[in-house]
């Protein structure tokens, strides 16, 4: 029956695609090219789907975006291709007979992400632009539903969990390679390291956010267990070519991301109770609220600029709001997205529909020399702010519960894990501060509407499920105890 199935659903797609095919040869014959690889990746999306998805690591960092060549469509080549193949014959398994477990659907960070993809179909039906928001919950669809809720099942085998994140490195590793050499050409200029990422990348800032990604990844793989020599020599090599990538990248929030990481690595190996570092948040937030203008007149002498490719400068240029364009031009897109969630505080303007509202909203004020009056360069530059602006409250609430149900469930897991297993309670632990890194960024980028982020966030909280429905209930119940 299942053979059957996924014949069918071969016919169905190759239908699909010989009459996209057609079209294209209509009006694009370089559309043609593609079409063997398409066909064999769907042959593997069918017929080797756990081997497809964990070759998604691997794929993810090297993907390429043909709307820079077809200027009309925007899609990741080979991943999304990939993961939309898989969506369908998931959703008709599905409907055939149950093929996601009861445990997925209790958990909560699927009960979180279930909660904002419900939300994000409420607000694209009352969206200003309903089109392009019912394309960001299809986008949003083939990027969760496969990753996600079927991953749990590719990492019954633990194993998996680490040949995973090895792929993921080593496609990162040549992504880097290939950056570093593009860039080397160009004598490491810091303009040009805005750009010599293409065309795996768009630009520097999500560079640095994957590269900043994968960093905890490769030292988590490194002290996860003994390895051989040719082993160890092979994963020091990997993170020196991290690290260089990392540098670099230009990217302020990347550095600062990784810092962030490392000091949340010392939280929760000292086991700090959340009750201090409750105290301690409302202890600095409340320094910080009576000391507002003192600070604010510092901040207002730092004319550090982002442009300088000297290390030391360009770190302190993170708080320079006085002179720095990037910093300024950030301000004024997360000022348009306090103010669209003012006049539309419940529903917003809809999924996906920034980039098409935020020019009214400018002010003068806040205008840079990277400014348009068209407000046609991108979104809100915030992964809470954004969904603020396009979902208004809940929206944002329903991405900070899936960062609170990943944290939470994620550190509970990670003092659970038997101490005798090192490598997975390692692992566990390299997961989770890779995440860090992500949604650090993410208060200052949101790139979760890209292969290059949606596939490591939604791939590790999977791997988290899995692994947490794999532990004893009775070791959980005896960690819980100590913990």
């Amino acid at each position: 029956m299942r053979t059957l199935l996924q014949h069918r659903v071969v016919l169905i797609f190759a239908f699909i695609y010989v009459a996209l095919a057609c079209y294209s040869l209509w009006i694009d014959l370089a559309f043609l090219t593609l079409a063997p690889f398409g066909l064999l990746t769907l042959y593997f999306a069918v017929f080797y789907m756990e081997w497809s998805y964990l070759l998604l690591a691997f794929l993810a960092p090297i993907s390429v975006n043909i709307e820079e060549y077809t200027e009309s469509i925007g899609l990741f080549i080979p991943t999304e291709p990939l993961l939309f193949g898989m969506l369908i014959l998931l959703l008709m398994q599905h409907i055939q007979k149950r093929r996601f477990e009861l445990y997925i659907w209790k958990h909560p960070i699927v009960m979180a992400v279930v909660f904002y993809l419900i939300w994000t179909f409420i607000t694209s039906v009352t969206s200003e632009h309903p089109s392009a928001s019912f394309k960001f919950l299809l986008a949003k669809l083939w990027f969760i539903v496969p990753v996600l809720f079927y991953g749990p099942q590719v990492f019954r085998k633990k194993e998996r969990v680490r040949t995973f994140i090895w792929l993921l490195c080593l496609g990162m590793t040549v992504a880097i390679l290939y950056t570093l050499i593009h860039h080397a050409s160009y004598g490491f200029a810091e303009k040009e390291g805005h750009w010599v990422m293409w065309p795996f990348f768009k630009d520097h800032t999500i560079y640095g956010a994957a590269v900043a990604f994968v960093t905890p990844c490769i030292v988590g793989l490194y002290f996860s267990k003994k390895h051989p020599p040719l082993t160890q020599f092979i994963l020091i090599g990997l993170f020196l070519i991290i690290l260089i990538g990392l540098y670099f990248s230009y990217t302020r929030a990347a550095w600062l991301s990784v810092i962030a990481a490392l000091g949340v690595w010392g939280v929760i190996k000292l086991r700090i109770r959340f009750s201090i570092l409750a105290g301690v948040t409302v202890l600095a937030a409340s320094t910080l609220w009576i000391s507002w203008d003192q600070i604010q007149m510092e901040l207002e002498r730092n004319k550090y600029e982002h442009t300088t490719e000297d290390f030391g400068e360009k770190f302190r240029s993170a708080t320079n709001v006085t002179t720095d364009a990037s910093n300024l031009e950030r301000l004024n897109r997360w000022a348009c997205a306090i103010e669209m969630f003012k006049e539309r505080p419940i529903v917003g303007f809809g999924p996906g529909t920034y980039a098409f509202e935020y020019a009214r909203f400018q002010q003068p004020d806040n205008l840079t020399i990277i400014s348009t009056n068209f407000g046609d360069l991108g979104n809100a530059h915030s992964e809470y702010l954004g969904p603020l602006a396009e979902m208004g409250i809940l929206g944002m609430l329903a991405m900070l519960l899936i960062v609170a149900a990943i944290f939470y469930k994620g550190i509970k897991l990670y003092y659970r894990w038997p101490g005798e297993d090192k490598e997975m309670r390692t692992l566990i632990l390299t997961m989770l501060l890779a995440m860090v890194t992500y949604f650090i960024h993410g208060v200052l980028n949101n790139y979760l509407d890209t292969d290059k982020a949606s596939i490591p966030i939604w791939g590790f909280c999977a791997a988290l499920i899995a692994l947490e429905h794999q532990l004893p209930s009775e070791q959980s119940t005896i960690r819980d105890s100590n913990s």
